[in-house]
Parts: C-alpha cells; sequence; structure tokens
C-alpha cells in the first residue's frame, strides 16, 4: 500500500522501572521496538496499540494518555529507513490485571523475544526509534497530552436561528 504519510500506534508500558519492548534480530543485528505498528483501516488509534501490543507481546492493556508523538521524514533523515513518511503515536498503557507479556505464537518477521528492559540499561541496547533518553525523562516526569476522538465526545447540535 502506498501513503503520503503512514500512521502507526504503540505502547508504551513501563512496569517496576523496566520497559517492555519488542526484540528483533536481522542482518544488522539485534535491536527493539515498542510494541506497535500501523494503523488498519476501520481501526480506531487506540485499537491499534491494544492490537498490536496483543500481536507482538501477548499483553492485554489498557490504553491511557498520549506519550510521544515521533515523526520520520525520509527527506529529512537521509532515506535510513525508508522512503515512507511516517508519524507514530505512543500511549503509555497498562497491562490488565492477569495479563504477562509472551513470546507470541506468530511472531512478526526477525521477531526473536519479548523483554523487559531496566530503565537503567536503556544506553546499552538499539531502540528504533531511538527515544531512549525520552523514555527516561517520561519515566521521571509524566506529561501526558490528552487524545481526543470524536467518537467519545458529546453531540453537538446546532439550533436553528429564526430569520428576521
Amino acid at each position: 500500500m502506498t501513503y503520503h504519510i503512514r500512521v502507526r500506534a504503540g505502547a508504551v508500558i513501563i512496569q517496576n522501572q523496566s520497559i517492555l519492548l519488542v526484540e528483533f534480530t536481522n542482518e544488522r543485528g539485534v535491536h527493539y521496538n515498542l510494541p506497535g505498528g500501523g494503523v488498519d483501516p476501520h481501526e480506531s488509534i487506540r485499537d491499534t496499540v491494544r492490537r498490536e501490543a496483543m500481536e507482538e507481546a501477548c499483553a492485554d492493556v489498557d490504553v491511557g494518555p498520549l506519550a510521544f508523538v515521533y515523526e520520520y521524514a525520509p527527506h529529512l533523515s537521509s532515506y535510513r529507513f525508508g522512503d515512507t513518511h511516517t508519524i507514530s503515536f505512543f500511549f503509555e498503557s497498562k497491562l490488565k490485571n492477569g495479563s504477562v507479556p509472551k513470546y507470541p505464537d506468530y511472531p512478526d518477521p526477525y521477531q526473536t523475544g519479548v523483554k523487559w528492559i531496566p530503565l537503567s540499561e536503556l544506553d546499552h541496547i538499539v531502540l528504533f526509534p531511538n527515544i531512549k533518553k525520552q523514555i527516561i525523562e517520561y519515566s521521571l516526569k509524566k506529561r501526558n497530552i490528552v487524545w481526543i476522538s470524536e467518537d467519545e465526545l458529546e453531540e453537538a447540535y446546532f439550533k436553528t436561528q429564526p430569520k428576521k
């Protein structure tokens, strides 16, 4: 599929001073991503977060407020990750009671694990996007952005004014 701008969404799951990450291994070595992926047609961004957390980490999550927005603009980044302009929304998420993340039965290509990485060890891994500094800052001082979805708002009605 061709996109002018591709929309992605992911989960920021921090628990006990560790963050849940998805591990991948390819020809360049081991790297990690936050659980996340592309928004499907007829799917809300929050639904994408829930689906991707389940697909990639078997994690049943409650999606909270928006934590980060990340833009990959190929023309500004020497096309290092391809030529698709991408906006990613990462939401603070909490594991639902009883949910225990694990490696999925049908992992993504090159996926090799699901791991809790201590925040104190983030500097020792490769993370895409490389938002390690922002994750540490976020864990210390959360500054959420409220996500507003039209379907959650009270419907507004216009009253017609009599013509004079």
